[in-house]
């Protein structure tokens, strides 16, 4: 995806910091639409599509947390939260609604920036053509590699961004171990610590997607000292 045809949806409770990020993220080349509060974010999401949405946790009523939750139930979205909690604790949480990314306030500008774009890459390019289609199956679920899609009979298995992104870099070498601090590069995150338990979270909600008995792994399993790996039928 070309970041510069992105449509941001920001939503914030505070109009100054939703106009100076609207402004800012304008004069970047995104097209931006603003929101004061999550009642006000699900009314423009019921009639526009966005390719990301930037989403502020601290709002009176629902909070960001709690909408995430919810949009996830319908949404594919990739979400990032700004968060004025710095704990890693609060980020978890975050990351376990659903988000994609979280950003600490305060927050310079251009780490923004860096952090929208770099979740637009990951999103697969819909618009690539590729060779014949390749099925990965995981007992009743399939994942077809061409399209990045989880399927289970019938119906679509919805993902989120980085769960989309986690299936490309597994299904790129199935049967091979990855660490954690290789998926935390392959993600395109800031190394440490808390970017690898980041990691951890998402791997088990990858599970609870393809596995039977999520907690005891077939087809994503850990490998003791090594990491993890997709271990496809």
């Amino acid at each position: 995806m070309n970041e510069l045809d992105a449509h941001l949806l920001v939503v914030d409770d505070d109009e100054r910091i939703r106009s100076l990020l609207k402004k800012f993220l304008m004069r970047h080349g995104f097209l931006v639409t603003t929101a004061r509060d999550a009642a006000h974010a699900r009314r423009v999401l019921a009639g526009l599509e966005f390719d990301l949405i930037v989403l502020d946790v601290m709002m009176p009523g629902e909070d960001g947390m709690a909408l995430t939750r919810a949009l996830r139930e319908t949404l594919q979205t990739p979400i990032l939260l700004l968060t004025a909690k710095g704990e890693t604790d609060n980020r978890i949480e975050g990351l376990e609604a659903g988000a994609d990314d979280y950003l600490p306030k305060p927050f310079e500008p251009k780490e923004l920036l860096l952090r929208i774009n770099a979740i637009l890459r990951r999103m697969p390019d819909t618009s690539a053509a590729d060779t014949a289609p390749k099925v990965l199956s995981f007992g009743a679920i399939r994942y077809d590699m061409e399209r990045g899609e989880l399927w289970q009979g019938d119906e679509l298995v919805r993902l989120t961004a980085t769960e989309v992104q986690l299936m490309k870099i597994f299904s790129a070498q199935p049967g091979v171990a990855l660490s954690r601090a290789k998926l935390v590069e392959e993600l395109g995150r800031d190394r440490g610590q808390a970017q690898e338990r980041a990691v951890d979270v998402q791997i088990t909600r990858l599970r609870r997607k393809i596995e039977v008995d999520p907690k005891q792994p077939q087809y994503l399993q850990t490998v003791r000292g090594a990491g993890y790996m997709l271990a496809p039928d």
